[in-house]
């Protein structure tokens, strides 16, 4: 047996084990009738019922755009750190914070202001750049670099040696980040920002099905388009309109950014305390105890689970869906269809799709299996039906199903098993965030920390789930490398 297909059934094993022990039971009270509200709502769009919608649409463009821009700038100077310890670990912990927990925690401190929404995408967005373009860089061909003449500067081998073979895959991988920044910024609005997210948590929790589906269009449409209207000649024209659209500014409080570091991120043993000693000592290992056992253990292992469950989920699907964009299966009608349906899941946000799944089933984790299933999986369908375009056929190959398990599957498989394994932290963190919808993962209890006003709780749980992230990242990077994976023909 392989190490490719053995690592593969170990997985599929833990996720099975992970299936009996999750609590995956359909509440809902009458999800049929629900689902025929929401199948009426998708075909009959309501451009008309969202107030502001042009400006909730420009919204949602500048704060990816600024956040993404920026990110970039950061994100490719760490990258050119990257070999310093401290700048991987530095990097690992923002990006394993996911952006909605930034945008929790901005919100303390900036309020509703753009430099909480700018913030919230640039800081962790860094931090994934900077991996990312580290990795494309090291990966990319060494020969170059060896022809340069004895004696040239470092920084001649780099600009004129390394940079020139890992360009495009640095650009390639900018826009789809940008692709990201969209997902992120209308995610936003689900905390308060005036993205498209505003608008359709209002219109979700009023059932106004038909509101929802005219955003979620132009969300669609946004994203399908972006390679029409992205060009980097304009960039300097959408950053400028970018700044002009951002939302008026709030007034910054110096008073609530001092309170938030000094006094409301202290634990509150200690908080309260006049002086340290041995019972205020003790209060505050009650305090850190307590909120162990009964949150962050219980949290962390819901999301490892569900983590598990979906990571082999997404699997299936990108295996289900990656025919339907690849010339080898369909003609060019059918791939249209493959690519629509490819847009869709792949770029509605795991947590819009998870609310629509938890309208139908209640509050349990099947809709967040589903929901983290389809939109991953759909990402890593995307790029390995991608791969396939390039990929010669031999002229005496087999038809259909025998074409897809003799022929195409052996040989993308390795790069299928690279962009999974380097999606499972991805999902690790997308875990968290679903608990904000109530399921109770970590970010159950970190949202509910927020809501209670206890944000030293809620920074010592997003403390433990970067550490988690980053746990969950090292051993996918251990296993990726013993396994001679690779993602370079285009990072997901």
């Amino acid at each position: 047996m392989s190490p490719l297909l053995r690592t593969s059934l170990v997985f599929v094993a833990i996720a099975i084990f992970g299936l009996f022990i999750a609590d995956t039971e359909i509440a809902g009270a009458d999800p049929w009738a629900e689902f025929g509200r929401m199948a009426l709502g998708a075909v009959t769009p309501n451009f008309t019922a969202t107030d502001r919608l042009v400006e909730a649409v420009l919204q949602t463009l500048a704060f990816a755009l600024l956040g993404v821009a920026v990110s970039n700038v950061f994100g490719f100077g760490l990258a050119l750190l990257f070999h310093f310890r401290i700048v991987r670990v530095g990097c690992a912990f923002v990006r394993a914070i996911h952006e909605l927990f930034w945008a929790l925690i901005f919100l303390q401190i900036y309020g509703l202001s753009p430099l909480t929404g700018i913030l919230a995408i640039t800081i962790p967005y860094a931090g994934i750049i900077a991996k990312v373009y580290a990795e494309i860089l090291e990966e990319a061909d060494p020969a170059p670099a060896r022809a340069v003449p004895y004696g040239s500067g470092a920084l001649s081998i780099f600009l004129f040696a390394r940079l020139p073979d890992a360009w495009v895959h640095l650009k390639h991988y900018s826009m789809y980040r940008l692709e990201c920044g969209l997902r992120s910024s209308a995610v936003l609005g689900f905390v308060g920002l005036p993205t498209l997210g505003f608008h359709l948590d209002s219109a979700f929790k009023q059932g106004n099905y038909s509101e929802v589906s005219a955003l979620l269009l132009l969300f669609y449409l946004i994203i399908a388009t972006m390679r029409h209207w992205m060009h980097k000649r304009l960039l300097p024209f959408y950053l400028i309109a970018a700044l002009i659209a951002l939302p008026s500014a709030t007034e910054i409080s110096m008073t609530n950014i001092v309170r938030f570091f000094t006094e409301d991120i202290v634990p509150h043993p200690l908080r309260v305390a006049e002086s340290i000693d041995s019972a205020v000592l003790w209060n505050f290992w009650d305090w850190f105890s307590n909120l162990m056992v009964h949150q962050a253990a219980p949290g962390a292992f819901n999301a490892i689970v569900l983590t598990m469950i979906a990571l082999v989920g997404a699997g299936i699907c990108a295996l289900t869906m990656f025919p339907l964009i690849s010339p080898k299966f369909f003609g060019v009608k059918g791939r249209t269809l493959g690519h629509t349906f490819l847009v869709v899941v792949r770029s509605t946000p795991e947590y819009i799709l998870a609310y629509v799944f938890l309208q139908l089933w209640g509050p349990s984790m099947a809709p967040a299996i589903v929901a983290l299933s389809l939109h991953n999986g759909g990402i890593i369908g995307h790029l390995i039906g991608r791969h396939t375009e390039s990929m010669p056929a031999r002229q005496d190959s087999p038809k259909g199903l025998n074409l897809y398990g003799y022929e195409i599957l052996p040989r993308i498989y390795p790069q299928f098993l690279a962009f999974l394994f380097y999606r499972w932290e991805v999902i690790l963190r997308e875990t968290a965030i679903l608990g904000i919808l109530g399921i109770p993962t970590l970010g159950f209890y970190i949202d509910s920390a927020f809501a209670d006003i206890r944000y030293d709780r809620a920074i010592l749980l997003i403390f433990i789930t970067a550490l988690l992230n980053i746990a969950v990242d090292a051993l996918s990077r251990r296993i990726r490398g013993r396994l001679r994976l690779k993602t370079t023909l285009n990072h997901g």
